[in-house]
C-alpha cells in the first residue's frame, strides 16, 4: 500500500487519515509551528514537520510540500478542502512527479475551477446557466450594460475561489458602481486572480448541490443532492440530505441528479466532486458552479447512502473499483442534518477566536461528530472557526430534527464563543422545523436575534483562562 500526506490539518484531516487506515495505506500528517499539538496527528502513523507560522509558509507553500513528499518519499497527497485542493498548477506538478493527487485529474480541475470557464462548458454541455456575462466584464460600464439586459437584483462574483468571498449583490446601478472594485479587491486577495462576473440575482433561491462519485473507468454516479440554504456571507452553516424543497419530487429529484452527472462527464471528472445549483421558487434550477473536491457536508451524503465517500475517492485515485457499481445500488433512506459548529459569535457570525477549557458531548443514538475539539486547544485567527460538525440522521426528517435539538443541547464548549446557541434558535424556528426557508433565511427570519448570550459567563470564562496563563508564566 502506499504512504499518502494529508495536506491539511482539523476534522477533515482526522476523517481522511481514518479513511486511509481503513484502506491499508499509511497515513502521514503535518505539524506546523503554529500547531504544535493538532488533534488530526493521532489519527495517523506518522507525523512531519512542515516549518512556518502563516498558511502561507505552511499550508499553501508548495515548494515546501514539494520537499517534504520527496524527503519522506510520499506517494500519494489528499489535500482535503480549502488551501491546495483546487489548485491546478499543484495537480499538474504532482502529476509531473507521478505522484498520485487524491482528487480530479489537472483538466478537470482547470475546466471547473474558473467559474466564467465551467459557465460555457455548461452551457454547451446542455446544463443551464443562470443569465449574465458569458465570461469575465473588465469594466463598470460593460457591468452595467449586462445588468441592464438581464434586470436587477444582479451578482458580482469572483471568478475564482469560492466559500462566499468575493460576492456582493447589486440592485441598482448605484449598489454595482460601489461595489464592483470592491470585490475585485477582496477577489485579488482571497484567490491571486480579479477578474468578475456579473449574474441575474435569483429571487428567494434555494442552493441544492449534487454529490458525484466517479472513477478512472468513465463512470459518472451520483449519490443524490443536498440542500444548503441556510447560509451567512454566502457561506452554509446548515446542510440537509434530501432537500426539503425538493420533497418528494422524485422526477425534479432525478432531473437535477442527472444533470450533474452529464456536466461532470463532458470535463471527464474521475473522483468525488459537487455540482451546485441555484434553484428558484419556480423549481427551475441553474448551474452555479463545480467544486472539485471533498465538500465539508459530505456526511450527511455519506449517512442517508451508506457510502463511504473519502474511501471510495482514495480507491478512485488509484485506479481501484469504487465500493458501487452501478447507479442502481446507490439509494437514499432516511434524513441527515448538519450544522457547522464555529468558533464565532453567534450573533454577529464574526469569528470569535479563544482557548477551550472544557468540551463534553452527551448525545442521543444517531449522531455523527466531525471534529477536532480538545480542552487547552487554542482557536486561532489563523484558520477557518470551524471546528467541528454536528450530524444528525433519522428515519424522518422531523427524528432528525428531534436528534438534533437533544445533541445540541448536549454539546458543551467551554471557554469561547461558538455559534451552536444560534443552531438551537435555527433548529426550533417554526419556518425551519416545516422545511420553508431560502438562502434569504438569516436575513429575513433572523433566528439570532433570538439567541441569548451570557456574557458573564464569557468574562468568567475570560478570567479562568487568565489565571492559568499567569500560573504557566
Amino acid at each position: 500500500m502506499s504512504r499518502v500526506l494529508i495536506i491539511n490539518r482539523g476534522e477533515i484531516a482526522i476523517r481522511v487519515a481514518k479513511a486511509l487506515r481503513e484502506l491499508g495505506h499509511t497515513a502521514v500528517g503535518i505539524w506546523t509551528d503554529n500547531e504544535l499539538q493538532p488533534s488530526h496527528l493521532e489519527y495517523c502513523h506518522e507525523w512531519v514537520h512542515l516549518a512556518g507560522m502563516t498558511n502561507k509558509e505552511t499550508y499553501l507553500n508548495v515548494d515546501a510540500i514539494m520537499n517534504l513528499i520527496k524527503e519522506h518519499k510520499i506517494e500519494a497527497v489528499h489535500p482535503g478542502y480549502g488551501f491546495l485542493s483546487e489548485n491546478m498548477k499543484f495537480c499538474e506538478l504532482l502529476e509531473k512527479n507521478k505522484i498520485i493527487f487524491i482528487g480530479p485529474n489537472s483538466k478537470a480541475i482547470h475546466s471547473m475551477g474558473d467559474k466564467a470557464i465551467s459557465k460555457n462548458i455548461a452551457k454547451k454541455a446542455g446544463v443551464p446557466v443562470v443569465p449574465g456575462s458569458v465570461g469575465e466584464v473588465a469594466s463598470i460600464p460593460e457591468a452595467m450594460k449586462i445588468a441592464k439586459e438581464v434586470g436587477y437584483p444582479v451578482l458580482l462574483k469572483a471568478v475564482a475561489g469560492g466559500g462566499g468571498k468575493g460576492m456582493r449583490t447589486c440592485f441598482n446601478d448605484e449598489e454595482l458602481n460601489k461595489n464592483f472594485e470592491a470585490v475585485k479587491r477582496e477577489a485579488a486577495s482571497s484567490f491571486g486572480y480579479e477578474g468578475v462576473l456579473v449574474e441575474k440575482f435569483i429571487l428567494n433561491p434555494h442552493h441544492i448541490e449534487v454529490q458525484i462519485l466517479a472513477d478512472k473507468k468513465g463512470n459518472v454516479y451520483y449519490c443524490f443532492e443536498r440542500e444548503c440554504s441556510i447560509q451567512r456571507r454566502h457561506q452554509k452553516i446548515v446542510e440537509e440530505a434530501p432537500s426539503p424543497f425538493i420533497g418528494s419530487d422524485e422526477k425534479l429529484r432525478r432531473e437535477v441528479c442527472e444533470t450533474a452527472v452529464q456536466l461532470a462527464k463532458t470535463v471527464g471528472y474521475d473522483s468525488a466532486g459537487t455540482v451546485e445549483f441555484i434553484m428558484g421558487e419556480d423549481r427551475k434550477f441553474y448551474f452555479l458552479e463545480m467544486n472539485t473536491r471533498i465538500q465539508v457536508e459530505h456526511p450527511i451524503t455519506e449517512e442517508i447512502t451508506g457510502i463511504d465517500l473519502v474511501a471510495n475517492m482514495v480507491k478512485s485515485a488509484f485506479g481501484e473499483e469504487l465500493d458501487i457499481k452501478s447507479q442502481a445500488d446507490i439509494n437514499y433512506r432516511g434524513h441527515s442534518i448538519e450544522c457547522r459548529i464555529c468558533a464565532e459569535d453567534p450573533i454577529t457570525m464574526l469569528p470569535a477566536p479563544g482557548k477551550i477549557i472544557g468540551f463534553e458531548t452527551t448525545f442521543p443514538q444517531g449522531i455523527r461528530f466531525d471534529h477536532c475539539i480538545y480542552a487547552g486547544e487554542e482557536i486561532t485567527p489563523q484558520f477557518d472557526p470551524m471546528i467541528g460538525k454536528l450530524i444528525a440522521t433519522g428515519i424522518t426528517r422531523e427524528v432528525a430534527i428531534r436528534k438534533l435539538q437533544a445533541a445540541l443541547d448536549g454539546l458543551i464548549i467551554d471557554g469561547l464563543k461558538s455559534n451552536t446557541s444560534l443552531h438551537k434558535a435555527i433548529v426550533r424556528e417554526p419556518n425551519f422545523i416545516k422545511g420553508k426557508y431560502t438562502t434569504n433565511y438569516l436575513a429575513e427570519v433572523k433566528p439570532q436575534n433570538q439567541v441569548s448570550t451570557n456574557h458573564e459567563y464569557y468574562k468568567l470564562a475570560e478570567k479562568i483562562i487568565s489565571m492559568e496563563l499567569d500560573q504557566l508564566i
